[in-house]
């Protein structure tokens, strides 16, 4: 079984995506990592496509904008992308997520009190 070099994340974020005159649509986003993730969308998207990809990682901010991304696999209703370009101001946007990510939740929650 292949070995992943960075941590995936279960997480429900509403995306979108397009591809010059190829494909687009909306999915749920899951299984993020710092290199990629996985998206749920009833819109077949064929291994090898390049993508933009939106990530709508909360409703306070403006999706993060992948601009190149690629479509490495797909299964009934879903595909994997590898993350292949980002802005440098949207790869650290991406960064911060994956940072709270990978906080303990009882870190997380501890947070939450301490700005409420």
């Amino acid at each position: 079984m292949e070995q992943r070099k960075d941590a995936r994340f279960p997480v429900q974020f509403r995306s979108s995506f397009s591809s010059a005159n190829i494909v687009s649509g909306e999915g749920t986003l899951s299984d993020l990592s710092i290199r990629g993730c996985r998206v749920y969308s009833l819109v077949e998207v064929k291994p090898g496509t390049a993508l933009q990809l939106r990530l709508q990682t909360s409703d306070d901010e403006p999706p993060i904008q992948v601009s190149q991304a690629v479509a490495r696999w797909y299964r009934a209703s879903h595909f994997g992308c590898e993350f292949v370009n980002l802005s440098p101001d949207e790869w650290a946007r991406l960064q911060h997520v994956i940072k709270d990510l990978e906080k303990e939740p009882y870190e997380r929650a501890q947070e939450d009190i301490d700005a409420a």
